[in-house]
Formats: structure tokens, C-alpha cells, sequence
């Protein structure tokens, strides 16, 4: 791969050196007019291309948009998945009916706001982009570069979403829209519908007032189903020392406390066949194997509302005043029937323990085994969840001046939202089980075992008799945040020599965010047949005949726990909790910038741009609460960072554009991660450690420099290819440091050893890359394919970060370079359009190939880190045009049905997780006057 600033200069020279031409800036924000340049109105999906191209090709910045080829017709079932047509953009974490994950260049810290203003979800730092239907949206636009003017948070880029306003329409306006959603696992069809209304009224004295209300309502019921075995763990073989059982766990430590072999390593334990470790004085074989096996069955209801009005009012030709209020909700009941195993036990392996072990050839790697006497739990979790989120916004723009422009907004906004977690266990000890961890390509294989002495049949999961009541857990939380945003911006223009136009602005923002928690267990031991039928509840068909495992299993019925909640406290011996507060912090943000445009010959052609510099201040006091005192402990910090920016743009003929443009950018911590509070868990798996979390409230913001270097060629009217290179330096990037605590307990929590992991400003990292992308329409074909289109796009990344490396006591003791989290080598879409008289469709094909997704837990030997498998999609969207009103629409998502794998590190041996997630179908109608 390429460093992009060992070519910079010779790719500036050589555009230089060809003479440029740019379209002239009419503004001094990111829009130009059209001086030279031929916008093409077409209607379909080809004219919501051409829209979007215009907008690429007029923008300062380097933007890539999605733009609804009519009102209320975006072909998608969120924001989300209609982003992933975009360039150098890619979606991920698909379940729950849906995708819900996006990145910009790999990266996922992504800055998101509607209609230019910043929006949040509760206590987070940025806004749940699936819970903004796309019914309420007229376009979408992808900023990979940020002017002076642009928030400066989000190394990744900023994603703006634009909704409808009555100004946009001539007169009046209505669309109603339908579409029934089935989603094939859950086995149900989902309503999802949305209504627009617009109007416009012309006043006395030239004055005029436009009102729109826009409401969506869409419904999911989804089910996703996975398979996974367990973290990686040593164990003897049959050379064993005094004390221990052949095919015992290798201990972690010595007598005398030091380390035998490290929990939570890069690379994890050497899996070469013969490996040793040394235990007290003396080398000893080892194997590896897993410790678990588990299933999980997730069914659950989504509902989100929204609701969007726009009022404007024009008294005059120079003025214009806007109020908007925003809403949208989130409602949701997930239910998870989980089948834990444990298979790490050794103590019934009969004479020749090793019979019942296989390895893979070469390694010392356990491949398959037979476990008796083997202990599991199953699990019914209930999570239950609301947000409800408000946005209002009062604002006006004034031409002051022929020369002077001034707009303002004050923004007031409000997010909230709570859950409740019930989760009831149910245990057992099962004569023994025949696995194999990796029995078809990364699936593995569970058979449980008999015991013919019994009267009851001990491989059937469902039979309640075999099932003792055990823990039932009893949580809750909530989350919640405001804001008040006050900006003014103002664009002078100007006729200063080769200075054209100014703008300035200031952006004040006093946030607060606040979370609570609640906690409660206990175990009850008694058999599940014993208590009310009600409870027990079946899983059935498991992962659709798709792998060797047990379909059907039972487990407490999460739903009934829920409807009778204060009868299973009674039984459990408590009362309900309150949430307790666990943190509050208020930040107050002041941004000032000044960005000019220029424009000066060259060669006798014209070259544009922008230079700017943004300068913010960040103040923020928390209140959190200490696990030590129980007491609350104040603390504040502050931060502040001048950001310059560049933009170079020319022509180097009528058609080909290049530019150039430099930036810098910030990802602030998010305000969980700036809690110092420690939260344990006890061990639960008898591996001798607890885990603990905290925060640190010395977290710096990470930075970003950013260079792009584009070509762009519109070679047709809704035709063009580009290319860009660019490159991030990335300083202070969060990882997690750990180390060993021996807590001495509290009321709620035992006393004992346990990994806490801290996160710090421990990395760097370096992102290069090249993105590609192609919208063609070709001219000429036969009359039987005219309208046959392809929109293509390619991103090829480069990306490291260099990672310290710990030993189990938290000290650094090297460091170690990784890719960045989330970050895929490669990755492109390809689109098929075609586009006749009332008829459009569109087949999608997206692909990813595979990333660091997450590290995990540091308890293991397994390598930290967890890595997902290249990922594809194939959607299609059909729409056909009955009358000039009535529109009658088709769309699926994940037809070829896949199986979405990770793995730790190393994919042959490693293998981890096995998901299935619905295919979609959906059938739907628009009709607008």
C-alpha cells in the first residue's frame, strides 16, 4: 500500500502543470453556483444520481450524497442501508431485522446531524442513525473532508440529513406510503408507514408561510440465531505434577504468585504441536481447548415513531425565519434463549483420556472431544427499552446587505432512555456431550449424551424435569441527556484581490448527560417442572437445520417473568430496586471559525478554494460516585485545539476536476468512557478471576490530520469515475489497560482477584487509502436496454495502530501493531440499474473483507483479537409507476441468506462466532398529490 504523502506533491505538480479551471464559489460555505457547469434534470433513480453528483461536484468539501428520487421513496429500510451505495462507506453489525453500524473509510467515528445541527441519542455522543426512518428524509450527505464552518468532531467524517421543508415544494404537497416488511426467521410482516403533508400560502404584502408535517411509524418483529464456542483455554495432558488430573486447566500462576502463561494476550498461547509451559520449576505439555459452547436464540418487537414539522415564513425578499421540531422514539422487547455448556471439564475421562480428544494435525489444538458429567446452564434474558428523543429549533436568515448575509438558530433538544434486564437461569449436570469445535467450515457440532439408567430421557433439552431453578438477575438503567445550541454564522462578499468571500460563525453548546443504574441476584434451586407451566418456554428449529446441534432446548420464559415481576421478587426474597445515579457530567463547547474562499488564475486558468481555521474549547465537569466511599467525588477537565483547514479545486478541463484539501479533526471521549466509577463482576466460569470496567476521566480527545487528493471526471451528463487518495495521522487513540485488583469486596460483590481494564490515550494509528467510484449511464444502447446504468464503488484501505502491550499486572512491557478497529483491507458495491418509462429497479451487491472487530475479554489464551469474516449482500428494489400518483413498490435485503463468522486471529484453528440473520422482503405503495 501507498503513503500518500510520498505522492502528494508529484500529483499537485502534475495537475498544476496541466493549468486549472473550477467552477466559481457563489457562497462562502460549501455550494457554488452552476457557473460552467450543465445540471441535467431527469427524474427516477437516475435523477436522484444526477442530484447527488451535482452536489459532489459543487461542494468545497469532498461529499458524497444519496438523494430520494421522489418524496418518501427511499428504497430502504433505514438510514443505515441506504448509506451503503456510498463510496468508501460500509455498514455492519446486521441483526434485529436490520444493519445498524456505519463507517466512513473504515473508521466509525462518525459525526451525524440533521439538517446541520448535532444530534444525540440519551447519554451518547452521537445519534442511533437506524432509528431515523428514511421515509422522513429528501437526501443524505457524506462529508469525508470538514471546512472551518463544520462541527469538528468525527475523525471519520460527518453525516448530514436532510428532511423536508415546505419551501421545497411549489404549492401544496401530500404522499402517503405503505409497505408491509416480512421478515422470513421471525415469520411476521411489519407495517411500516409515513404521511407527509406540505402546503404554502402566498400573505399580504409579498409576505408568505409554508407548514409541513411529515409522521412515519414502522414495526419490526425479528429473530437472529447464533452459535459460538467458547474462549480458548490450557490445559495438561497426561503428564501432569503432583496434585492435578490429566487434562486438567493449566493454572495462570505459580504458588509464589508469578506467571505462568499470560490471560489476554496479543497472539494468545503458541499452538505448535509440543508447546510447553512451566509450572513450578518444571516445562510441561499442554493442549488448548475451548471452555464453552453456547447458542443463543434472539426473538424481539421493534417499534419507532417519528414526527417532523417544519414551519417557515419569508416577510420579505431578505429575510426568512424557520421553526422545526423533531421527534422520534424507540420502543423494544428482545427476549434471548441462550444454551450455555461448559465443556473445559475433565474429571470423568475415564482410563485413556486421550482417546477422547482429536487435535488438529500439526497443532496442539483441540479440534473435538467427549466431556461427561458436564455442567451448563440455559437462559431466558428479557430486555425491555424505550428512548424517546425531542428536537426544536428556532432560527432566521437576514440579508443585511447586498454584500452581507447573517443567519442564526438556537436549538434546544432532549433524550431519554431506560430498560429493564430480566434474566432467569436454569442449571444442570448432563451425562456428557460429543463435540466438535469446528465441524463445517468454522459451525461447530453438540450432541448430549443419555444415561440409560434414568427413566427420563437426558438428551432432550426440553424436558423441565431435568432443570433446576437457579439465578434469576433483576437489573435496570437508564440514560439520558440535553442540550442548548446557540449559532450564528455570517458570509461577507468580498472583491479583495484574489480573496472572493468570508465567512464566520460561533457555535456555544451546553450539554449534559446522565446515567443510572440498578442490580439485583439471587438463587432460588428448585426443579423447573415444580413451578407454574407458564414459565417454561421452548426454543424450536434452531438455526434452521443449518449445523449439528440441538434445535430445541427450554428455558425460563422471560415474558411471563416480566408480566409477574413482583411475584418472582417475592419468591426470590426482595422488592423492586431503584436506579441509583452513577455519574452526571455537564460540558459546555465554544467554537469560533473564519474561513475564506479564494480564486486566482494559474496558467491562465482559474483555481479556487478555501482556507479556514476553527478554533473550540471544551469544558467538562463530572460528578460520579465512588465504589470505595459510595460517595459522590467531583472533578473537571478541559481541552481546547485550533484546527486549520485547506481546499484547493481546479479544472483541468471542462469535465475533470481535481482538488486537494488538508483538515484537521477530533473525536471527543464519550462520557461513559470518562467515568472512573469501577463496575466488578464475579467469576462466573470458575477460571479463578473476576472482570472489572472503569473509566478515566483524564481521557484527552483523539486527533486526526486529514489528506485527500482527488480526480474527478464527468465524462456525460449523469455519467462520471473518480478516484481519491488520502491518508490520516491519528494520535491518541482509547485502548484498554488492565490490571490485576485484589478487591476487597462490598455488599453486593465478593472479594477476590479481578482484571480491571481502564481505557487511556495508549495508541496511535495510520489510515491510508484509495477509493474509487462510477456512476454510468451508457448512450446508444439498443432501445430494448436503454436505461441500464451501474453505480460502482471500491475502497482499498491501509491501517495500523500500534497498541502497548501488558502483562498481567498492567505493565507495558512492549507494544504490538494492529489494524484498526473496524477497519476492512478492502470493500466495494456494485449496482445494476435499470430505469424504462414507469418501471426502475436496482440490484445491490456490497462486500467487505474481514476486520478487527473487538478485543476479548483478557481471561483467556485465546488472542485478543476478535476478528469478523468478509461479509456480503445482495438487496434488490423495484418500483413501478401505476399513475402519475401511484407508485407500487418490491425491495429484499440479504437474499443469498449468509452466515456471518468471526474468529480470533487465526481463522483455520480459532474459529468463534456463527450467525444467521432474516432475509427481508417487502411489498409497498406511494401515493402523492
Amino acid at each position: 500500500m501507498f503513503k500518500l504523502t510520498q505522492i502528494t506533491s508529484a500529483v499537485i505538480l502534475a495537475f498544476v502543470s496541466q493549468g486549472l479551471y473550477a467552477q466559481e464559489n457563489s457562497t462562502a460555505g460549501n455550494q457554488t453556483e452552476n457557473d460552467g457547469v450543465e445540471v441535467i434534470q431527469v427524474s427516477g433513480i437516475r435523477g436522484s444520481l444526477n442530484k447527488a453528483l451535482n452536489i459532489k461536484r459543487q461542494s468545497m468539501n469532498l461529499v458524497d450524497a444519496i438523494v430520494a428520487e421522489d418524496i418518501g421513496k427511499f428504497p430502504d429500510n433505514n438510514v443505515v442501508e441506504a448509506l451503503q451505495r456510498v463510496s468508501g462507506v460500509q455498514v455492519t453489525d446486521r441483526g434485529a431485522g436490520e444493519v445498524s453500524s456505519v463507517s466512513i473509510r473504515g473508521l466509525t467515528d462518525v459525526t451525524t446531524t440533521v439538517n446541520g445541527r448535532t444530534i444525540f441519542t440519551a447519554s451518547g455522543r452521537s445519534v442511533a442513525l437506524a432509528d431515523i426512518p428514511a421515509s422522513l428524509l429528501s437526501g443524505v450527505d457524506v462529508y469525508k473532508t470538514r471546512s472551518a464552518e463544520l462541527i469538528e468532531s468525527g475523525i471519520a467524517g460527518q453525516i448530514d440529513i436532510h428532511t423536508q421543508r415546505p419551501f421545497d415544494f411549489e404549492g401544496s404537497k401530500v404522499v402517503v406510503a405503505a409497505r408491509g416488511i416480512y421478515q422470513e426467521l421471525a415469520d411476521k410482516v411489519d407495517p411500516n408507514v409515513s404521511a407527509l403533508l406540505s402546503n404554502r400560502w402566498e400573505l399580504d404584502g409579498g409576505k408568505e408561510f409554508g407548514a409541513l408535517l411529515n409522521v412515519s411509524f414502522a414495526r419490526t418483529n425479528y429473530k437472529d440465531q447464533s452459535i459460538t464456542p467458547g474462549a480458548v483455554v490450557p490445559f495438561f495432558t497426561e503428564d501432569v505434577p503432583a496434585g492435578f488430573a490429566p487434562y486438567q486447566a493449566f493454572p495462570s500462576e505459580n504458588a509464589d504468585g508469578s506467571t505462568v502463561w499470560q490471560r489476554g494476550s496479543e497472539s494468545g498461547l503458541p499452538f505448535t504441536a509440543g508447546s510447553t509451559l512451566n509450572f513450578e520449576g518444571q516445562d510441561y505439555a499442554y493442549v488448548l481447548s475451548r471452555d464453552a459452547i453456547f447458542a443463543s436464540d434472539f426473538t424481539g418487537k421493534r417499534e419507532r415513531p417519528a414526527v417532523n414539522l417544519s414551519l417557515q415564513f419569508a416577510p420579505n425578499d431578505t429575510s426568512e425565519y424557520i421553526f422545526e421540531a423533531f421527534y422520534n422514539g424507540y420502543r423494544n422487547e428482545s427476549f434471548n434463549s441462550l444454551m450455555f455448556t461448559f465443556v473445559d471439564w475433565w474429571g470423568s475421562l475415564g482410563d485413556n483420556p486421550s482417546q477422547s480428544i482429536e487435535l488438529y494435525d500439526g497443532t496442539n489444538m483441540v479440534k473435538s472431544r467427549t466431556v461427561n458429567d458436564v455442567y451448563g446452564f440455559n437462559s431466558g434474558d428479557l430486555s425491555v427499552g424505550k428512548t424517546d428523543s425531542y428536537v426544536y429549533a428556532l432560527g432566521g436568515k437576514w440579508e443585511l446587505t447586498d454584500d452581507l448575509q447573517l443567519e442564526s438558530e438556537v436549538v434546544y433538544q432532549k433524550s431519554e432512555f431506560e430498560d429493564t434486564f430480566f434474566a432467569m437461569r436454569t442449571d444442570r449436570v448432563a451425562p456428557g456431550v460429543n463435540v466438535d469445535f469446528n465441524h463445517d467450515n468454522g459451525l461447530p457440532a453438540l450432541e448430549f449424551l443419555d444415561n440409560a439408567a434414568t427413566d427420563v430421557n437426558e438428551a432432550d433439552l426440553t424436558e423441565t424435569s431435568l432443570w433446576n431453578v437457579a439465578q434469576l438477575y433483576d437489573n435496570g438503567s437508564y440514560r439520558k441527556g440535553d442540550a442548548l445550541t446557540f449559532t450564528v454564522d455570517g458570509s461577507y462578499y468580498a472583491d479583495l484581490a484574489w480573496i472572493k468571500s468570508v465567512k464566520f460563525g460561533l457555535r456555544y453548546d451546553d450539554r449534559s448527560a446522565e446515567e443510572g443504574s440498578r442490580a439485583i441476584d439471587g438463587f432460588l434451586g428448585q426443579s423447573l417442572s415444580s413451578l407454574d407451566p407458564g414459565l417454561a418456554y421452548n426454543t424450536t428449529n434452531f438455526f434452521d437445520g443449518r449445523a449439528d446441534i440441538p434445535s430445541e432446548w427450554v428455558v425460563a420464559n422471560g415474558h411471563y417473568i416480566y408480566a409477574n415481576a413482583d411475584e418472582f421478587r417475592t419468591l426470590y426474597g426482595w422488592e423492586k430496586e431503584s436506579n441509583e445515579r452513577n455519574f452526571d457530567i455537564s460540558e459546555t463547547t465554544t467554537a469560533v471559525y473564519a474561513q475564506a474562499n479564494f480564486e486566482t488564475e494559474i496558467a491562465g486558468k482559474k483555481l479556487d478554494g478555501q482556507f479556514g481555521l476553527r478554533y473550540v474549547n471544551v469544558e467538562t465537569d463530572l460528578s460520579f460516585i465512588s465504589e470505595a466511599t459510595g460517595e459522590f467525588t467531583d472533578d473537571s477537565v478541559s481541552a481546547s485545539k485550533l484546527l486549520p483547514s485547506l481546499m484547493v479545486r481546479y479544472n483541468l478541463t471542462d469535465d475533470l476536476v481535481a482538488r486537494f484539501a488538508y483538515g484537521e479533526t477530533l473525536r471527543r471521549p464519550n462520557f461513559g468512557d470518562l467515568n472512573p466509577n469501577i463496575t466488578y463482576q464475579e467469576d462466573v466460569t470458575n477460571i479463578g478471576y473476576g472482570q472489572g470496567t472503569g473509566g478515566n476521566p483524564n481521557l484527552k480527545p483523539t486527533e486526526s490530520t486529514n489528506i485527500d487528493v482527488t480526480l474527478e471526471w464527468y465524462f456525460a451528463p449523469t455519467s462520471s469515475l473518480y478516484a481519491t487518495v488520502f491518508q490520516r495521522d491519528i494520535t491518541g487513540l482509547v485502548s484498554s489497560f488492565r490490571n490485576v485488583q485484589n478487591f476487597a469486596g462490598s455488599d453486593d460483590i465478593e472479594a477476590g482477584l479481578y482484571i480491571v481494564s481502564q481505557p487511556d490515550n495508549a495508541s496511535d494509528g495510520e489510515l491510508n487509502g484509495l477509493e474509487v467510484g462510477l456512476v454510468y449511464f451508457p448512450e446508444n444502447l439498443p432501445e430494448v436496454l436503454d436505461g441500464l446504468g451501474i453505480q460502482a464503488s471500491f475502497t482499498s484501505l491501509d491501517s495500523s495502530q500500534e497498541i502497548p502491550q501488558l502483562n498481567q499486572a498492567g505493565e507495558v512491557t512492549g507494544v504490538d501493531k494492529r489494524s484498526i478497529f473496524g477497519v476492512s483491507d478492502t470493500s466495494y458495491s456494485a449496482i445494476l440499474i435499470y430505469e424504462k418509462e414507469d418501471f426502475d429497479m436496482r440490484l445491490t451487491y456490497t462486500w467487505r473483507d474481514d476486520f478487527l472487530n473487538n478485543y476479548e475479554a483478557a481471561l483467556f489464551a485465546a488472542p485478543l483479537g476478535v476478528y469478523r469474516k468478509p461479509e456480503s449482500s445482495v438487496d434488490f428494489q423495484l418500483s413501478y409507476d401505476v399513475t402519475d400518483n401511484l407508485v407500487v413498490t418490491f425491495d429484499a435485503t440479504n437474499l443469498t441468506d449468509e452466515v456471518y463468522q468471526s474468529y480470533y486471529q487465526y481463522p483455520d484453528t480459532h474459529n468463534f462466532g456463527n450467525a444467521i440473520y432474516s432475509r427481508t422482503f417487502a411489498l409497498g405503495a406511494r401515493y402523492s398529490f
